[in-house]
């Protein structure tokens, strides 16, 4: 796997960051945009303005529209659309991949459940496209600085059965500025990824009322302790959540001046409703959903998760952020963990 042909399916920050990575690895690459005003204008501008401007795009790297083009030579296919959008995509791939004789992985960047069912990409994936292997790529990544080259670590998650190949993808998909690491915990992985968009919502509210450093430092054990709590009794395993898809994404999410899903936290603050927060992001916002999806199957399977509750509540039940707090710092006292 030293030299790919890369098809990467979805032109938002991360798949248009990944695309320029993968390019820089040496690979060939298809940035495959869903519109075709977007495959457009990255041709004509060769730069994505809307969703990562500031980076060139390369004349060496393909931007494609058209699925069949897209997959005829490809040696691995990334997806890097929302989770609402998935199983459309994987749909669609699945007819073109028909006449296709190899069977390339397919690795899903996406981190949050589907809004109907709460079921997470790799579930969609087995349930759409079971003709490929797949694997899940998670842990903290600005699209800006993969971008630009700065030092990253991720996690790829993939089936035990799969480990001599996911070896090889890690290999070629790592360079000098980004590393990834192997897992075979897919389910934490993905779940890790998706809890951290609902507490960087919290973090927000906390950044947005100003309660200090004391009470982000808090707020953010807090959240893995939580997080640990509901992942496991999911299915993930209790490590992984203190690994780069857990406790590393969480704090790049909670912490970054960039997250869509901190700063909608900041908006509420300030007043808007959370379909007006929702307008203002630049990007998919995916705490939003995933806050229901998450507050539903720990009422469901009875298990403690208060500040899950309480950002819920603050979003689906209009309640004051600043009364959600102070209900969390005045339960019960009780061992840290």
């Amino acid at each position: 796997m030293s030299h790919l042909n890369c098809s990467v399916f979805g032109a938002g920050a991360w798949g248009t960051a990944l695309a320029l990575h993968l390019g820089r690895c040496g690979h060939n690459v298809t940035l495959v945009p869903r519109r075709l005003d977007v495959a457009l204008a990255l041709t004509r501008d060769r730069e994505n303005k809307e969703r990562l401007p500031g980076h060139p795009l390369p004349y060496s790297l393909q931007i494609g529209h058209d699925v069949g083009p897209a997959l005829q030579n490809a040696d691995v296919i990334f997806m890097a659309c929302p989770s609402q959008a998935l199983r459309h995509l994987a749909r669609h791939l699945a007819s073109a991949l028909q006449q296709k004789e190899n069977r390339p992985p397919c690795v899903t960047l996406c981190k949050g459940l589907e809004a109907d069912t709460f079921k997470a990409p790799a579930r969609v994936l087995a349930e759409e496209l079971s003709i490929l292997p797949h694997a899940a790529l998670s842990g903290p990544s600005h699209a800006d600085d993969v971008a630009q080259g700065r030092p990253t670590a991720l996690v790829l998650a993939h089936d035990a059965k799969l480990l001599p190949e996911m070896k090889a993808l890690c290999a070629a998909i790592s360079d000098k500025s980004l590393r990834v690491y192997l897992s075979d915990d897919v389910t934490g992985v993905e779940l890790g990824g998706t809890l951290k968009n609902i507490y960087a919502i919290g973090a927000g509210l906390c950044d947005g009322m100003k309660l200090g450093d004391n009470a982000k430092a808090a707020y953010l054990t807090r959240c893995l302790c939580e997080m640990t709590r509901v992942g496991t009794a999911l299915g993930g395993k209790a490590q992984t959540f203190h690994g780069l898809s857990g406790f590393g994404d969480l704090v790049a999410t909670c912490m970054g001046k960039w997250s869509r899903n901190r700063s909608f936290g900041e908006d509420l603050l300030r007043g808007a409703t959370a379909n007006e927060g929702l307008s203002h992001s630049d990007g998919v916002v995916e705490g939003y959903i995933a806050a229901k999806c998450f507050y539903e199957l720990a009422q469901t399977r009875g298990i403690d998760a208060p500040i899950l509750s309480g950002i819920y509540a603050v979003l689906y039940k209009s309640t004051d952020p600043k009364a959600e707090m102070l209900a969390l710092m005045s339960r019960e006292i009780k061992s840290e963990c």
